[in-house]
């Protein structure tokens, strides 16, 4: 079946890319310290170590530049440092040689490498996955919701724009968080995990026509500073703990300046500057 990405048909001359969690949507802390960093502790059976494994966790998932890591590359970042700490991980070289191959990091390849090699690593790996998306569709309604003003800032860019959401989680799970507070109809298209890259998103639309300096991508991690950059193409960060103001200023500056043809030069690297210096304070 086609994807999201292969369906797309381009219909306005700018398009403007929108990172999910932890960008436009308040989820990105719940989500990791409510289920993927405790479920971490408890599939591989790490209770003695949970305090400092939880807050480690947290640093490469959410505090610094490593914020926006795929989840199964950040998996084998932390059980690497918790083997190398004296605990035994069986199976880990397995999953450092999946995740550093080069494909595509989701359930599926996932599966098939278990199907290729019957190690306990990646089928633990994938058990913590699929039980941290479980226990995310149950977190509730009001802890799955977009920062203030996301809607008028999709609103606005709709008019002028090809809107779409980019994102590393599974398909499902973003499409029924937009969809709880109608942002879905601000926007044209959904990319997902199984979409592949981020960088490999952006490459694909850009193949239909879009101008590089019509194109922006607005993102919290540096996973979207560099897929910006790898394509040409502009980004706009929203500045973690600082997500509101970041989204008044992309209606009120950032978008005014994509269309105006000035955000190239002093603008476009102040915002990135201010971006890195945020992410390692």
């Amino acid at each position: 079946m086609a994807n999201q990405l292969e369906r797309f048909v381009k219909r306005k001359n700018y398009l403007i890319f929108v990172d999910s969690d932890g960008c436009a949507m308040d989820t990105m802390e719940r989500k990791h310290t409510q289920c993927f960093g405790p479920g971490l502790v408890d599939e591989w059976g790490l209770e003695r170590g949970r305090g400092l494994i939880l807050s480690r966790w947290n640093e490469i998932n959410l505090y610094t530049t490593t914020r926006g890591i795929n989840r199964f590359e950040g998996l084998a970042m932390i059980l690497r440092e918790i083997s190398e700490a004296g605990y035994d991980i069986p199976g880990l070289d397995d999953l450092l040689r999946w995740t550093s191959a080069g494909g595509a990091l989701n359930h599926r390849t996932l599966q098939e490498e278990i199907e290729r090699t019957n190690s306990i690593c990646l089928k633990k790996a994938l058990l913590w996955s699929r039980e941290a998306n479980r226990q995310i569709a149950l977190l509730p309604k009001e802890d799955r919701r977009p920062f203030e003003g996301v809607q008028r800032a999709l609103a606005r860019a709709h008019r002028y724009a090809d809107v779409a959401v980019i994102s590393n989680a599974p398909l499902a799970t973003v499409l029924e968080e937009w969809d709880m507070y109608g942002l879905l109809e601000h926007t044209d298209v959904v990319l997902a995990e199984d979409c592949g890259s981020k960088e490999r998103c952006i490459a694909g639309l850009l193949e239909l026509g879009y101008a590089r300096d019509h194109v922006l991508a607005c993102g919290d991690a540096c996973d979207d500073l560099h897929a910006a950059e790898k394509n040409s193409v502009f980004f706009y960060p929203i500045l973690v703990n600082h997500e509101n103001e970041s989204w008044a200023e992309f209606v009120s500056d950032g978008l005014e300046r994509l269309r105006a043809g000035t955000y190239a030069g002093a603008y476009q690297q102040e915002k990135i500057e201010s971006f890195l210096n945020n992410l390692s304070e």
